[in-house]
């Protein structure tokens, strides 16, 4: 006689939960694999001798990353409607240049890494002259992308977003964030590191780009100031919660998950939101940060689900 199957049966259908987390991710991979092909089409190779250096661009910038700030741009410019391409500039150029910022962050004399994105740092493949020069191009190339007319029509709007992101991404942005996080290691800075300047610190280094990504798209579509700041808080919030996690993942995750050191501001000595706050105090103000991120998408209704999701994933993501 058979023994009936006494297995669970498969459910026909998953909690709002796990779909909300199934669509995201499927999206999210979806707009990756956009950014990438746009990418690669505006980096080709000619047979030229300085095709070394594009190809040290496209090793820095194709295939690999979670892509969180073109996703950023791709939603909020579609809050916007505006057209799919010129969303593809701008994601594609936010990309450029946070790549250029790990190419040169990876250096030896900056962080020495060795590992990026589960693969050899752009400047173990070449040499450090070719990776700070890979680096270089790409921010360039960034805002050449952006003054293309086939990212905006308008120049005014074309202008807008060159200088935003100028701004965002120089010496009172992520640039300057990063002397700041290279003077704390060096024990070159007067006073404590406390919450209030690692805070500042990390706006700077990593919430300005994330900011510039979510407002790219009210730029780009014209929207009114109250919907361009709101865009902004959410952001914020957005940035420093994703910084929270990362200082998590930092002492709680393993190099081969990450895809990069694990362990590194712990054996520096660095101060971070988790060495300031605890484990536990750090992962409920992370949760916090988000819940106060989406708080901010109201006033887009059920249009800005996606970008609400992503608030939740910042901070439950495991690289």
């Amino acid at each position: 006689m058979t023994r009936p199957d006494r297995r669970a049966p498969t459910p026909f259908f998953m909690t709002r939960e796990a779909r909300t987390v199934s669509r995201l991710k499927d999206t999210m991979a979806a707009e990756a694999k956009a950014v990438n092909e746009h990418l690669d089409s505006l980096m080709p190779t000619s047979g030229d001798p300085e095709d070394r250096v594009v190809a040290a661009m496209r090793y820095a910038s194709l295939d690999g990353g979670k892509r969180l700030r073109p996703f950023l741009v791709l939603q909020s410019a579609q809050l916007f409607t505006v057209g799919r391409s010129c969303a593809l500039n701008v994601a594609a150029a936010i990309e450029m240049v946070h790549c250029y910022s790990l190419v040169h962050d990876d250096l030896p004399a900056m962080d020495n890494d060795d590992l990026r994105r589960g693969r050899p740092t752009t400047h173990r493949a070449y040499d450090e002259a070719t990776a700070i020069l890979a680096g270089d191009a790409l921010l360039t190339k960034a805002f050449e992308v952006l003054a293309l007319t086939g990212t905006h029509a308008d120049p005014q709007v074309r202008a807008d977003l060159v200088l935003e992101l100028a701004l965002a991404s120089g010496a009172r942005g992520m640039v300057g964030g990063q002397m700041i996080d290279l003077m704390a290691e060096r024990g070159l800075l007067n006073g404590v590191q406390d919450v209030a300047a690692i805070t500042r610190m990390h706006t700077m280094k990593t919430g300005r780009l994330i900011s510039f990504s979510c407002v790219a798209g009210a730029i780009l579509g014209k929207a009114p100031r109250p919907l361009r700041q709101a865009l902004a808080a959410y952001a914020h919030d957005l940035g420093l919660a994703f910084q929270i996690a990362d200082d998590l993942l930092d002492v709680e995750g393993d190099t081969q998950t990450l895809g990069k050191t694990a362990g590194k501001d712990q054996a520096a000595g660095k101060s971070t939101f988790v060495s300031l706050l605890g484990l536990d105090r750090a992962r409920d103000q992370a949760q916090a940060l988000a819940r106060q991120a989406v708080g901010h998408l109201d006033v887009f209704d059920e249009k800005a689900d996606l970008l609400r999701d992503v608030a939740r994933f910042v901070v439950e993501r495991e690289s």
